[in-house]
């Protein structure tokens, strides 16, 4: 898996600017070191799809409300559930770096965050190709938090696919992730020959897009 250096820039506020080479070395380091620590692990299901009015949505293992959700799934009959981790290793080394080093902390976070994302990516590219040779086509990923659809779905996420005891992911109290670099989401699946960027709406200039996540 080949880590964006744009993409850690971009989380560490650098924009389409190119670090120092101070922050450039530290960077090239804190990739090296998550590699050796990251256990990635993910894991998908799929199951029928109901919208109903007023943005209700019946995922079959479950219902919520979210008109933003419900927008981009339009013409999907079926959902993908989805999430994936860095393991715990990786948050051994971010507790590390915040006690030793701070400055190497903030950049090993950045690099963590990337690399998450682009193991989602990349695992959402294999169900790409295994749905559209079934001539079926994928909307965007879309996480609880994201607009309207609301955070306490990550329980009813982490419980269909039993991510506690598949992949180690497990929820706090509060709702938030352990190990931390983890992400659920869910990917409507359509007849329609829309083929949407599996990098996500962000890395998509298409602005008026009816899928938008935005």
């Amino acid at each position: 898996m080949e880590i964006s250096r744009k993409e850690v820039r971009r989380y560490l506020g650098y924009g389409i600017q190119d670090g120092d080479d101070a922050v450039n070395g530290l960077i090239e380091e804190c990739i090296g070191e998550l590699t050796k620590a990251a256990t990635l692990k993910c894991i998908s299901r799929t199951y029928p799809l109901e919208l109903l009015p007023d943005g209700e949505i019946n995922f079959t293992v479950f219902q919520t409300r979210s008109r933003n959700l419900s927008k981009n799934l339009a013409d999907c009959s079926q959902v993908i559930l989805f999430a994936a981790t860095l393991g715990t290793g990786v948050d051994v080394l971010l507790h590390k770096y915040s006690k030793l080093q701070m400055s190497k902390a903030v950049i090993m976070q950045a690099a963590a965050a990337a690399m998450i994302e682009e193991f989602c990516d990349e695992e959402n590219q294999k169900l790409k190709i295994e749905f559209e040779a079934q001539g079926l086509y994928l909307r965007p990923r879309f996480s609880p938090g994201y607009g309207d659809f609301a955070l306490d779905c990550q329980r009813n996420i982490t419980a269909v696919l039993e991510t506690s005891k598949r992949v180690g992911i497990m929820l706090t109290d509060s709702l938030l992730m352990t190990p931390s670099k983890s992400v659920t989401a869910i990917m409507g699946v359509s007849e329609k020959p829309y083929r949407c960027e599996v990098k996500g709406c962000e890395s998509c200039g298409k602005t008026d897009c009816a899928y938008r996540r935005n």
